[in-house]
């Protein structure tokens, strides 16, 4: 029985209708074999008695017995393969915790190698080999083992979830495609799975990248850290080398003011001593001729009284001490002192501005004026470099970004991050406002100068009032007019500033500003007030101090 069970392949011992190894076999007339249960629940629903494999009908329902012979080679079959099944136990690995069982095994259960989709069972190596060898079971579905196979089947109809409904954007069974989404639209999960892996594989892709944007960025901020950390390390040290001097030259000033005011002391006090030297003298000398007046004034002696009388005045001191005045003057002292440092500090001030502008300069753009943006009424160049007001409005579009009342015009270029500078000439103007202003600015009717409305800018009015558009206005104190006005922008800083170029002066900074839209660089050259104020704005070009 052995010896021929081996010749006969495994396939054989295999229900056509279960596809399983056969449980109690019966035979048909037409020789076919199958489970005395499957066979009794396939005639039991169908109308025709007829044999599954060859299809003969059987006019009469056969009266079915068990075929011991088959039976016995089952049972030998069974016997091989569960101590096959044991043999190979000890040589395979049992489960681990988080690891599938194979579902089959008894006892010990061994780590499942693949699960079924037709069986829904997991299979340990032993147990798989029907799978791999039999050709009815070769048809079914593999794949590396999961837990809740369960869960592949559908629970309304307990079938299979082998479509992919895109209508609904679920897995189904094959009765839901002709029952509950009979209009819908359906692929193999297979084709929906090799669609999804592959957007997968893109959205994995766009994260890699992303990530790899991101390390990059980090990357950046180190280096800007870096840069940072350079850049405050030379400023302290730049900041610790004036002070410092400033320091010393405030110092040395309060040392020459102290030595001059303890030296016109000195002076006074060797001329007060000097003076009183003298006096003391002439106290002396006319101690000396009062006793001789006083002596000579009690003689009796007619004759010797006028004798010696002849000039009595002639030994007196001649000087004339009334306006003789020790106590010299310090008013002006300290007053003249300070003004001494002020110059020196000036130029040290001077010197700072040098190396601020020179730093700033860096960070030169090349600005041209946005005819698009130009109130009707302005003039610009043809290089976008010069922009006057002519108080003829021209007949041009209306379009959004112009500005409609106001004589205004933006720059072309704007700018969202980093910092930049530019240099406008206002030489020869009465009126004028500069500056830079944000992309949502109301470019529509009157506008109100200030940050809250999105400007930052600083103006001159009546020829002589200088004016930043703070919240409130802030009215600037300059030395000079400016003839050409430096403007600059450290967007991440929140930082506005203004320079007069001419004075090597700071005229204005905002600071602490929240910048969340593109800035432009903003130019109003006022109305033409009959000609005093024809001069046009100017931008130049950037010629950076050595």
């Amino acid at each position: 029985m052995s010896a021929a069970s081996c010749l006969l392949s495994e396939d054989q011992f295999l229900c056509s209708i279960c596809l399983d190894v056969f449980t109690d076999p019966v035979t048909t007339s037409c020789g076919h074999n199958f489970c005395k249960n499957c066979i009794t629940e396939h005639w039991n629903s169908n109308d025709q008695y007829l044999c599954p494999i060859c299809k003969k009908v059987f006019n009469t329902r056969p009266e079915l017995d068990i075929n011991t012979f088959i039976s016995e080679m089952v049972s030998q079959f069974r016997q091989e393969a569960q101590q096959k099944a044991s043999s190979s136990t000890s040589e395979q690995q049992a489960a681990k915790p988080g690891e599938v069982p194979c579902d089959i095994c008894t006892g010990t259960k061994l780590k499942a190698l693949k699960s079924c989709l037709v069986c829904l069972i997991s299979y340990c190596e032993t147990h798989l080999d029907p799978h791999l060898t039999m050709s009815r079971l070769k048809r079914h579905q593999l794949m590396d083992p999961v837990e809740n196979l369960e869960d592949r089947m559908c629970m309304k109809h307990d079938k299979p979830l082998e479509l992919f409904c895109k209508t609904d954007q679920t897995c189904v069974c094959v009765l839901c495609s002709v029952l509950d989404h009979k209009t819908h639209e359906f692929v193999p999960l297979k084709e929906e799975y090799e669609g999804k892996k592959a957007e997968l594989g893109k959205t994995e892709a766009e994260i890699q990248q992303m990530i790899q944007k991101r390390r990059l960025k980090i990357q950046e901020i180190k280096h800007s850290v870096d840069l940072s950390k350079e850049d405050a390390d030379r400023e302290k040290a730049e900041g610790v080398q004036v002070f410092i001097a400033l320091k010393e030259s405030v110092e040395r000033s309060l040392n020459e003011l102290i030595e001059t005011i303890e030296e016109k002391q000195r002076t006074t006090e060797k001329q007060a001593e000097d003076f009183i030297k003298e006096l003391e003298q002439e106290i002396s000398e006319l101690m000396k001729r009062s006793s001789e007046v006083e002596k000579l004034s009690r003689s009796e002696d007619h004759l010797h009284l006028l004798q010696n009388f002849p000039s009595p005045k002639a030994a007196l001191p001649t000087n004339d001490w009334t306006e003789v005045s020790v106590r010299p003057s310090y008013e002006g002292t300290v007053v003249r002192a300070v003004t001494q440092l002020e110059e020196t500090l000036s130029k040290e001030m001077k010197k700072l501005f040098e190396a601020e502008l020179k730093r700033v300069q860096q960070y030169a753009v090349d600005v041209t004026l946005d005819p698009d943006t130009a109130n009707p009424q302005l003039i610009l160049s043809d290089d976008g470099k010069q922009v006057y007001c002519d108080n003829v409005k021209k007949n041009l579009p209306d379009n959004p970004e112009r500005f409609s009342l106001c004589p205004c015009v933006l720059g072309k270029q704007s700018f969202s991050l980093g910092k930049f500078y530019f240099e406008v000439q206002v030489k020869g103007k009465t009126e004028w406002v500069l500056g830079v202003a944000r992309e949502s600015i109301n470019r529509k009717g009157q506008i109100t100068l200030s940050p809250k409305y999105g400007y930052w800018s600083i103006c001159l009015k009546n020829g002589n009032e200088y004016i930043a558009g703070n919240n409130p206005s802030v009215r600037l104190s300059l030395k000079s007019q400016p003839q050409k006005v430096g403007v600059f922008v450290d967007y991440e800083e929140g930082l506005v500033s203004f320079y007069d170029l001419d004075a090597a002066a700071l005229i204005y900074s905002f600071t602490g500003c929240s910048f969340t839209e593109k800035l432009y660089p903003y130019f109003f050259p006022f109305f033409n007030d009959g000609g005093t104020n024809s001069a046009p704005l100017i931008i130049c070009p950037v010629n950076q101090t050595e």
